[in-house]
């Protein structure tokens, strides 16, 4: 399996929220206490974090399903549960983030940037946290949310400045390797750099990353060689810097034949993606000047390429010759386009409350004398529910009632015995509906028993 991978599904799972206490406190010569069951532990998130220690995708793609602790549930003695872990997963800076559907959800910029993908589960209540006076000592809790679970795309685009656009062989990782630091695989065959490279160069007061990626050829839109796949990670730079062999031995090939081959697969990239990049500033190395042949064939075609817009330079990896040159042309470009970026302004996260009057759920009529019964809100509340527990069903009654579920359903048309349905389509929770029974008057009974549903 390679190092390097730049592209990963992910199935994450946050964790669950633990199940409220039902229990009441006991001790010598006070046998009923009270209620003192405590609330469940909010399970932990699934916590997105860009890591510059982190490079590549691939412990992602090794173990692709990722899952965050759960909450304890709670316990008698007021004792709540304990939060589940919040389980951290490292990302490279330029992560972009794609639900199933196919829609960015975020973009991922910047040492430390976090981006909570799946939230935790809330904590059921206990029997404690549910008393009231009308409701002294329930005989029940509330169950623990599930975590949410979705599966998503995690995708690299390298925050470069500059990016090394060429053929197999150009001399791109030479040049990179010549003006940075980086060290790059440099060998005399075809596709020897099979990953991007990045490269920090200063030129005067600019300091700005070049990015070189594996080499283009014809017919790598339709997938020759290594195809366009590696070219994401130019997406992001504001310069392109195209490296052109003039000492090659290959028939059929020059400098002005492999700059328009190089424009049309990068064309061909921006119509498949969306992405165009036309727009970019370019400027051209005419490579490997120290071989004889290759200077004078340098020398031939570089009027050429400046009558058709392209700022020409004449450089070696070699010999070094030129590099100077390059490094402070590139500056001046890179430099521009910062000043040209507009200033992005602080985020601020807005709260808006909800409108008045807004309802918080939707009564559809889906066949004869069937309702369903749509809202976030009616939907958690079942799951929250002990169906086992016909006390915790008359507190759902109770609950969907205040919430005006009732004198909806009598608007909507629903009669007695009206087949009402609440949550999902796939789990949905299905109640026969009885106008008849008084939701607002509770009849004292023993615990975890509803006079109600008798």
């Amino acid at each position: 399996m390679p190092d390097f991978v730049d592209e990963a599904v992910l199935h994450v799972k946050a964790g669950d929220g633990g199940h409220g206490c039902a229990s009441i406190h006991r001790e010598k010569f006070k046998p009923l206490g009270g209620p003192d069951g405590g609330n469940g532990g909010r399970g932990g998130d699934v916590v997105l974090e860009v890591d510059g220690n982190t490079a590549t995708l691939l412990e992602y793609q090794r173990r692709p399903h990722r899952k965050a602790g759960n909450g304890t549930p709670g316990q008698g003695g007021h004792r709540s549960g304990a939060n589940g872990a919040e389980l951290v997963l490292p990302v490279p800076d330029g992560t972009v983030v794609t639900g199933a559907d196919g829609e960015v959800i975020a973009d991922l910029v910047g040492q430390g940037t976090r981006l909570v993908i799946a939230g935790g589960g809330h904590g059921g209540l206990g029997n404690a946290a549910l008393a009231s006076t009308k409701r002294k000592a329930p005989g029940f809790a509330l169950k623990g949310e599930a975590g949410e679970e979705l599966d998503i795309r995690l995708e690299i685009k390298t925050i470069a400045d500059v990016g090394l656009v060429g053929f197999p062989s150009a001399g791109k990782s030479s040049l990179i390797a010549a003006l940075s630091a980086a060290r790059p695989k440099i060998a005399d065959y075809p596709f020897t750099t099979l990953i991007p490279n990045l490269g920090v160069v200063e030129a005067g007061t600019v300091q700005y990353v070049i990015a070189d990626v594996p080499g283009l050829i014809p017919g790598a839109s339709e997938g020759k060689g290594l195809g366009l796949e590696f070219l994401r990670h130019i997406e992001r730079c504001s310069t392109l810097l195209h490296v052109l062999d003039c000492a090659t031995y290959e028939q059929g090939r020059d400098p002005v034949s492999d700059l328009e081959v190089l424009e049309a697969e990068l064309a061909v990239y921006g119509e498949r993606t969306g992405v165009d990049l036309s727009d970019r500033p370019r400027i051209v190395a005419l490579n490997k000047v120290d071989v004889p042949e290759a200077r004078e064939l340098a020398e031939m075609v570089a009027p050429i390429l400046q009558e058709r817009g392209y700022r020409v330079l004449e450089v070696s990896a070699a010999s070094r010759e030129g590099l100077r040159e390059l490094s402070f042309a590139l500056a001046e470009q890179v430099a521009a386009a910062r000043a040209a970026r507009p200033v992005e302004e602080p985020t601020r996260t807005v709260l808006r409350p909800r409108e008045i009057g807004e309802v918080p759920f939707q009564v559809v009529k889906a066949g004869d004398n069937v309702f369903r019964v749509l809202g976030d809100k009616p939907a958690r509340w079942v799951r929250q529910t002990d169906f086992q527990n016909e006390e915790a069903v008359g507190y759902l009654a109770d609950r969907l009632n205040r919430l005006g579920i009732e004198e909806a359903l009598a608007k909507a048309g629903a009669t007695e015995g009206a087949e009402v349905r609440i949550g999902d389509e796939e789990d949905a929770v299905v109640f026969d509906w009885d106008p008849t029974i008084n939701a607002e008057e509770i009849v004292p009974g023993p615990r975890g028993t509803d006079s109600r549903l008798g």
